[in-house]
């Protein structure tokens, strides 16, 4: 399915609010201004009082090559301004699309990041003993490396849209009732990583970033959501997520994340809103002062973790799990999925995920290694998950 080109500034767009500061127009000034966001267009004229009309409007808009058929008027506004015994007026008129090109311009991927209310719940849902993993991280949403943010954006719901195709597929083998997506970290670049140094390569603000977020999780939910009668959301905290840091290294709480945050203001909208078709999903984040997620699915104690306490050693997932047993910290799991390295790695009983980006352009100066992006998912059933299939997301994936 196409995704929208301009998906990136669509998500992107705001309500902005009158400058207090702007000068006054005066009559000699551009009298015309015209403003195009997606499925949104606000024309705004000055003239003479009385002489603007919508159809003036629709006049300036054909003028500018729209068609004013692909516009409907959504609401308007006039004020009076200049000396009141020669007063001019403005008015600004805005428009939303309508028919066929609204269908175009707007967000597809079958409404992925339209508002809650917008979901249409299903009541009988897939039921069975297996459960299904959707398991990815590292999307550093606002890094300008490889194809950037938009890439990144169209890959990772790419990614999700053919996960669930494949879940489809396997729902003809096996029973699944349980689907789990695991978001495994560092989700966006942010500003505090490597003492500040990636500020310069970071392009989109951290809301922006947040944002981003908020949208492939939303879409997650809503796309998962009607296809097994348990879904279950985990976000652990990433280096990345991490909200501030004091003098380079001192943080706040080990919890305090942007990358757990983002999935619990999708859980709060959900509880806020009350949209039914929801009450089978369960979203996870770890504990007060906690970086690690425990949740058994079909039967499989599933350990979450990003992986930046691993340390540099290939191997340094099992160290550390063997310590987090060793000092009585109560991991006893079957399997331990993780992201950070960037690169896919499997054993028995651990998962480590590629990155979402397409590249680290450090990396690939210092080893040549470019990345495979993707996101990888699998069947799990009572402590063993044999069957593992990578979703892949070439670098600018035409999606």
């Amino acid at each position: 399915m196409a995704i929208s080109p301009d998906l990136l500034n669509e998500l992107l767009a705001k309500p902005i609010g009158p400058n207090p500061g702007k000068r006054e127009p005066q009559p000699d000034d551009l009298t015309r201004e015209i403003e195009v966001n997606g499925n949104s267009l606000t024309a705004t004229i000055v003239d003479a009082p009385g002489t603007v009309t919508e159809g003036t409007a629709r006049d300036f808009i054909e003028e500018e090559g729209l068609d004013p058929a692909d516009w409907e008027i959504a609401n308007w506004r006039k004020s009076k301004w200049g000396n009141p015994e020669a007063p001019l007026e403005s008015v600004r008129y805005s428009f939303k699309r309508v028919g066929e090109a609204a269908a175009d311009a707007g967000l597809l991927v079958d409404k992925a990041v339209a508002a809650l209310s917008d979901y249409v719940p299903v009541e009988v849902r897939p039921q069975g003993t297996h459960g299904f993993l959707v398991l990815l991280g590292d999307m550093q949403f606002g890094k300008m490396d490889g194809d950037g943010p938009a890439g990144t954006l169209a890959r990772t719901i790419d990614c999700l849209n053919r996960a669930a195709d494949t879940l489809l597929m396997y729902q003809k083998i096996f029973d699944i009732g349980h689907i789990h997506i695991a978001w495994l970290g560092d989700h966006v670049e942010g500003f505090v990583s490597q003492g500040g140094a990636n500020v310069w390569r970071t392009v989109l603000t951290l809301n922006e970033q947040i944002r981003l977020t908020h949208a492939v999780m939303l879409h997650a939910v809503k796309l998962f959501a009607p296809l097994a009668e348990k879904v279950t959301m985990v976000a652990v905290p990433g280096n990345h997520g991490e909200t501030v840091r004091f003098e380079g290294t001192g943080t706040t709480r080990y919890d305090d994340s942007h990358d757990t945050e983002a999935l619990i203001s999708i859980h709060n909208a959900i509880e806020a809103l009350g949209v039914p078709g929801f009450g089978h999903v369960n979203f996870y984040v770890p504990d007060t002062d906690e970086l690690t997620v425990q949740v058994e699915v079909a039967g499989t104690r599933i350990l979450h973790a990003h992986g930046h306490k691993f340390g540099s050693k290939k191997d340094g997932w099992l160290e550390w799990w063997q310590g987090q047993e060793f000092g009585g910290e109560g991991l006893p799991a079957h399997q331990l999925v993780a992201g950070h390295f960037h690169s896919r790695l499997e054993t028995e009983n651990f998962i480590q995920v590629p990155a979402m980006e397409s590249e680290s352009t450090w990396i690939r100066h210092l080893k040549g290694y470019r990345g495979v992006p993707g996101l990888i998912v699998g069947i799990t059933k009572d402590g063993r998950t044999p069957i593992r299939q990578m979703i892949y997301g070439a670098k600018g994936v035409s999606v």
